[in-house]
């Protein structure tokens, strides 16, 4: 069928076609107003070498020169970044910090990249936090950055590190204002009126293929005739009677 004919029977079936509408119509509105806001935090963590270096000088009373920590990125600090990263990733880190399953609050910790492959490519560790309570996102964030001290500092300590050597890190983007995302909203409420319109088409078609249905059975149904003849399949025209042979006998009656 065509798209005029989608429309015609549209218009015939019209108190099919309308009713199904509103209700597809009312089904994406009550979804959009169950859906919560979800609201989003971000942070973004650098972390640098100590102002001396990551050596210890041999000798106490020759320092070491005093470099600048941002001008001294070094590959270990990207490693060291991707194993922030993986460690605060953990099932076991998030349930500690408050996560739970079917909650409305939840974080992620990355490099700005999904990417699972580039991790190591850079001292900086991305923090999002989302959440229906703006107060809880930003919390969130706030327990994730304690959290990333604690582990930095746990493992360094673990390859007995000197403490003056201690990779620090400072907060480049503190925790932002939380902002509404309406993209899960959107996309539930756009799924819900889209099931909503095929079932209304669904319905509208299926009204119409019972009622053509139902006339072609109330249709009368001509005979089938003979090829050549004016009667119906198998009778015999009217006035045509059986010949008779010469010597048969006579159908009324006695010998011809």
């Amino acid at each position: 069928m065509d798209f005029w004919g989608t429309v015609l029977v549209l218009f015939r079936r019209w108190y099919i076609s309308v009713p199904a509408f509103v209700l597809a119509v009312a089904a994406a509105f009550g979804v959009y107003a169950t859906i919560p806001t979800v609201y989003v935090s971000n942070a973004v963590l650098v972390l640098t070498t100590p102002t001396g270096g990551g050596v210890v000088p041999p000798d106490p009373r020759i320092p070491m020169p005093r470099i600048n920590p941002m001008l001294n990125f070094e590959h270990g600090l990207s490693v060291s970044a991707s194993i922030l990263i993986a460690a605060l990733g953990t099932p076991e880190t998030a349930r500690e910090l408050g996560v739970r399953e079917g909650g409305d609050t939840e974080y992620q910790v990355t490099n700005g990249s999904s990417n699972l492959e580039s991790l190591a490519t850079g001292p900086l560790v991305f923090v999002e936090a989302s959440s229906t309570d703006p107060r809880k996102a930003t919390a969130m964030v706030r327990r994730v950055i304690a959290r990333a001290h604690v582990e930095l500092a746990a493992r360094q300590a673990a390859v007995a590190a000197p403490k003056g050597t201690y990779i620090t890190m400072y907060e480049a983007v503190p925790p932002t204002a939380p902002q509404p995302h309406q993209g899960r909203r959107l996309r539930a409420t756009a799924a819900a009126l889209a099931l909503g319109l095929f079932a209304s088409l669904a319905a509208t078609f299926a009204v119409e293929s019972l009622a053509t249905h139902r006339r072609a059975r109330r249709r009368p149904v001509a005979p089938a005739r003979e090829p050549g003849g004016s009667g119906p399949s198998g009778a015999r025209p009217a006035g045509d009677a059986e010949p008779v042979t010469a010597g048969a006998p006579s159908r009324a009656g006695g010998e011809a």
